[in-house]
C-alpha cells in the first residue's frame, strides 16, 4: 500500500478543465509524478465557469468553481479523473492591504471516491490596472507591465462588459485599438488592465505550476488509517505563548491533518512549547 499513490493513477487518462492551454504547466508535471496522461475535452469552455474581465462571474466560491470545471470535463469526455485550476486575486489574509494571488488545482477521482487539492499563494503577481487617456500612455504603461510577454486588456470602462479587447499581440495593435476607441464620442479615457489568464500571464504559470507541485505532494501523503492518498494540512491552531509574558501568540500551536477519504484525523502539537518575545504582539508591539 506504501505505492498506492504511485501506481494508482499509471497510465490512466485525466481530462483537465481547460482552454487557456493549462495543459502546458499540468500535464508534464502529473505524468512524471504518477503517469498519468491528462487530456483536455475538445471544445471545453472554461469561460462559462466565470472570467476575470468580470463579464462572466464566478458561480461559486474558488474551490467549488474548480470543482465544477473538473466535474464538466469529466462528463465531457466520459472519464474518471479529473483535474481543474482556479486563481483569484484578493487582499491577502496575513496582509490585509496587499493583494495576494492564490492559485489551486483539484483532483477528482471518481472510481476511488475522493478528492485532492494543492494551493500556493504569492503577493508576487502582476494584477495590474489603470486608467489612460491617450495611446502613448496606454502603450508605455502596458510595456512597463511586460506587454507583449505580458498580455494586456484594453476597455472602455473598468466596470463595464461592452468594448472589451482581448488576445492584444503587437504594440500596433494595442495603438491602433486605443486610438480607435478613445474617438468615440463622449470617451475620454480608457481602461488599461494585465490579462490575468493562464496563457497570457507567466506570472499566473510560474503559481500554477507551484500549486500542482503542491497537489503532487499532498497526493503522495498516505493516510495512516486507511493509507489512501491526500492526508493534508486541513487546520492550525494558534496560540503559542511567549517566552517573556506567557501570552498568547500568532505562532501555530498545534496542526491538525486529515484524510481526504476516511477523514481520519491526527494533532501533532508544535515542537516548540514558548514562543520567542519578537513573535509576540504584547512583548513587540
Amino acid at each position: 500500500m506504501k505505492k498506492f499513490a504511485a501506481t494508482l493513477w499509471q497510465g490512466q487518462p485525466a481530462a483537465l478543465g481547460t482552454m487557456h492551454s493549462k495543459e502546458t504547466i499540468i500535464a508534464p508535471l502529473m505524468m512524471d509524478a504518477f503517469g498519468m496522461e491528462v487530456v483536455v475535452p475538445e471544445g471545453f469552455n472554461s469561460d462559462r465557469f466565470g472570467t476575470f474581465t468580470r463579464e462572466v462571474r464566478r458561480p461559486d466560491n474558488q474551490l467549488e468553481t474548480a470543482r465544477h470545471k473538473a466535474l464538466a470535463a469529466m462528463a465531457h469526455t466520459g472519464l474518471e479523473l479529473g483535474l481543474a485550476s482556479e486563481g483569484s486575486f484578493a487582499l491577502d489574509p496575513r496582509m490585509p492591504f496587499i493583494t495576494s494571488n492564490l492559485e489551486l488545482v483539484i483532483l477528482i477521482d471518481k472510481k476511488n471516491d475522493f478528492e485532492i487539492v494543492g494551493h500556493y499563494r504569492t503577493t508576487d503577481h502582476n494584477a495590474q490596472g489603470k486608467e489612460i487617456y491617450s495611446t502613448k500612455e496606454a502603450l508605455d504603461t502596458a510595456i512597463t507591465w511586460g506587454f507583449p510577454h505580458v498580455g494586456v486588456i484594453l476597455r472602455i470602462s473598468q466596470k463595464g462588459n461592452r468594448h472589451i479587447y482581448k488576445n492584444i499581440e503587437t504594440e500596433a495593435e494595442l495603438l491602433e485599438i486605443a486610438d480607435r476607441l478613445l474617438k468615440k464620442m463622449f470617451v475620454s479615457s480608457l481602461y488599461l488592465e494585465t490579462d490575468l489568464r493562464a496563457h497570457k500571464n507567466p506570472k499566473r504559470q510560474a503559481s500554477i505550476t507551484l500549486a500542482t507541485i503542491d497537489l503532487i505532494n499532498n497526493c503522495r501523503r498516505l493516510c495512516p488509517s486507511c493509507q489512501a492518498p491526500g492526508f493534508v494540512v486541513t487546520s492550525q491552531e494558534a496560540g503559542l505563548p511567549c517566552e517573556a509574558c506567557y501570552r498568547p501568540t500568532d505562532l501555530v500551536k498545534t496542526t491538525t491533518t486529515t484524510c481526504s477519504k476516511c477523514l481520519h484525523k491526527a494533532h501533532k502539537a508544535s515542537t516548540s512549547i514558548i514562543a520567542p518575545p519578537a513573535a509576540c504582539t504584547a512583548c513587540n508591539p
